[in-house]
C-alpha cells in the first residue's frame, strides 16, 4: 500500500492519473488530439494528466479559468498544454484548439443555491455553445447521478434505463445539460457519451473525506441519507476516458460509480476504526437514497481496481495527517436538491 505520509499533491496526482492498460489502448487508438474543457476543477487535473500518459504523443489541452495557478502549474508539469478561457465568453472560442476528441467537465454545483442564474448558464446554456463549436468532434459529457430519483436502498441503484427525476434546481440544470447535448447530437450527428458519476473519492475530496473530518472533530453524522455509492478517482478517470469508445448519436448514457451500496453507518464505523474514534450518529436511515447501478460500465470495461478498504485507509491517513483538502463538501446527505 502507498505510504501516504510521503506524498505531496503532485505525487498524489501522479498516482490518481496512472492509466490502466485498457485506457492506454483506447486513447492511443483515437484519431486526433484531445481537449479537456473545465479542467481546473476536482477531477479535471488528474483526468488531463491521465490522458497525457495514455496518449502516445497526442497533444492534450486543458481549458479552464484556472483560478488556482498552482493547479495550472501541476497540469503543465505533466506535459499538458493549458489555455485560460472563460467558456461563457463565446468571442474567446477562437483560442480553443481544433481537436477531434472533447471531454466536457465544465459545470457548477457548489453555491448553486442562491446563484441559480449562473448555475443554469453553466449547466444548460454553455453546453449549447460547446456542442455547436465542436459539432464535428467526439464528445464525452460529464454529468451526475443527481439526475436520477431517490431509489429504494435495496434496489441495486438506478440504471441507465431509469427515467430521470431530478430534485432541485442543480439537478434540473444538469438534466438540462444532458438534453442540450442530446439535441445537438441529433441535429449534427455528433457522437457523444454522457457519463453520470457519483461519487468519486480521493484524499482531498469526497464522502470519505467528509465523514473523516466530522469524526475527527467529534461532530455527529446524519444517517437520513443512509446509503451511498463510492469510487476511487483513478478508477473513475479510467472509466470516463474509456467511455469515449462508446460515443454515438444519439448519445450513450453510462453510469460510473462503485459496485457496492454502502451503508453510511458502516462506512463511518470503518473510518472510526482507522482513527480510533467512535463516531456519533443522529437521525434514522430513510428507505431511499441517491444510488446508481454501474453494471453496464463494468460489463464494458471491467471492475474497479481499487477496493473500499484501500480507499478508506489512504484517505483517512491523508486527512488525519493534516494534509491539504479542497474544503468542498460533497453534500451527499442533501435530499432536497439544495446545494
Amino acid at each position: 500500500m502507498t505510504d501516504i505520509s510521503a506524498l505531496d499533491e503532485r505525487a498524489l496526482e501522479n498516482i490518481l492519473s496512472e492509466p490502466a492498460d485498457e485506457t492506454k489502448e483506447i486513447v492511443s487508438g483515437l484519431n486526433g488530439d484531445i481537449v479537456v474543457l473545465g479542467a481546473g476543477g476536482k477531477m479535471g487535473p488528474t483526468l488531463s494528466m491521465m490522458l497525457k500518459k495514455a496518449s502516445s504523443g497526442k497533444n492534450i489541452y486543458a481549458v479552464s479559468r484556472f483560478g488556482d495557478e498552482a493547479v495550472r502549474s501541476r497540469i503543465e508539469g505533466a506535459g499538458v498544454k493549458t489555455i485560460q478561457v472563460d467558456l461563457l465568453d463565446e468571442p474567446l472560442y477562437s483560442q480553443l484548439p481544433d481537436v477531434k476528441n472533447v471531454f466536457y467537465l465544465a459545470g457548477m454545483k457548489f453555491g448553486s443555491t442562491g446563484n441559480q442564474p449562473l448555475t443554469w448558464a453553466m449547466n444548460s446554456f454553455l453546453p449549447g455553445l460547446i456542442a455547436k463549436h465542436y459539432k464535428n468532434s467526439r464528445i464525452v459529457v460529464f454529468s451526475t447521478g443527481n439526475v436520477y430519483p431517490l431509489v429504494e436502498i435495496n434496489s441495486g441503484g438506478a440504471s441507465e434505463d431509469t427515467a430521470p427525476e431530478p430534485v432541485g434546481e442543480y439537478a434540473q440544470s444538469c438534466l438540462g445539460r444532458e438534453r442540450i447535448f442530446e439535441y445537438f447530437s441529433h441535429l449534427n450527428h455528433t457522437p457523444m457519451t454522457i457519463v453520470r458519476l457519483n461519487y468519486a473519492n480521493e484524499p482531498r475530496y469526497g464522502i470519505i473525506v467528509d465523514l473523516t473530518r466530522r469524526i475527527i472533530n467529534y461532530k455527529p453524522i446524519d444517517l437520513t441519507m443512509g446509503a451511498v455509492n463510492l469510487i476511487w478517482q483513478r478508477d473513475a478517470n479510467d472509466y470516463i476516458i474509456s467511455s469515449i469508445s462508446l460515443a454515438k448519436s444519439p448519445p450513450t448514457i453510462l453510469n460510473v460509480t462503485g459496485p457496492d451500496t454502502l451503508l453510511v453507518r458502516k462506512l463511518a464505523e470503518q473510518i472510526g476504526k482507522e482513527l480510533e474514534i467512535k463516531p456519533r450518529f443522529v437521525s434514522q436511515k430513510a428507505q431511499t437514497a441517491l444510488l446508481s447501478n454501474a453494471s453496464l460500465c463494468f460489463g464494458k470495461f471491467g471492475s474497479p481496481q481499487t477496493e473500499l478498504s484501500e480507499m478508506v485507509s489512504l484517505i483517512v491517513k491523508w486527512v488525519a495527517s493534516g494534509k491539504t483538502v479542497l474544503n468542498k463538501q460533497t453534500k451527499y446527505n442533501i435530499r432536497n436538491g439544495k446545494f
